[in-house]
């Protein structure tokens, strides 16, 4: 198969522009999906048993369906008219913190629970141990798992091609549609993806073992 690059003289910044919006919306994304995340957990670890049931039924919902339809659903179907950046991210974020939460509750629940009591003992309260002393050392814990949640969200965001959002994914068909290539634009796509990954990936080993280096 003879593969031709000669394309990306003509529409490289299609690519660029494609990289820049997944780029986007991957960090709101995980930005609001990680803050949900967060209350959800703590919802679900709270002795309170009506927000732990409104936690666990939403995290198994999202958990349970494609997000392809949490798309459609939140596009089409909810009518919000919402800009479809904003749609995208919503939705991105929504599956995402579903995750997230429960990544989170593992983390938190993995810490000594002498952490608590010490920290209850010194006059802290349950909000103020869990800010300063529980969760700081659940996320040392988490930071393998929630790296590759947000290497997860950058292959994902794909996804939101399917409203129209001139992400990555998408600008590389309208090059496929444009050239008559089927093939060598998703090539492209692809090589971009992994840098994306794998430089994340990298990032996040680094943060991980300056963190193990401090302990």
């Amino acid at each position: 198969m003879n593969i031709d690059f000669t394309f990306l003289n003509k529409y490289y910044m299609f690519f660029i522009n494609g990289t820049k919006n997944t780029i986007i919306i991957s960090i709101f994304t995980v930005l609001i999906g990680v803050i949900l995340g967060t209350f959800l957990a703590l919802m679900k670890l709270s002795k309170n048993k009506i927000l732990k049931s409104i936690a666990s039924s939403y995290i198994e919902f999202i958990r349970g369906t494609p997000v392809m339809v949490q798309m459609f659903i939140i596009y089409y179907g909810m009518n919000l008219g919402l800009p479809d950046y904003v749609a995208g991210i919503v939705t991105l974020s929504i599956n995402s913190s579903a995750y997230v939460a429960e990544i989170i509750r593992a983390g938190i629940q993995a810490v000594d629970k002498g952490q608590m009591e010490a920290a209850r003992s010194l006059g802290m309260s349950h909000k103020m141990a869990m800010r300063y002393i529980i969760i700081p050392q659940a996320f040392k814990n988490i930071l393998p798992a929630l790296g590759n949640e947000f290497i997860t969200v950058i292959k994902e965001s794909s996804i939101v091609s399917v409203i129209g959002i001139p992400e990555l994914m998408y600008n590389a068909d309208t090059v496929r549609g444009n050239t008559f290539m089927p093939f060598a634009p998703l090539i492209v796509a692809a090589f971009i993806y992994f840098v994306l990954t794998f430089t994340l990936s990298k990032v996040v080993g680094r943060v991980e073992r300056r963190m193990r280096a401090g302990d």
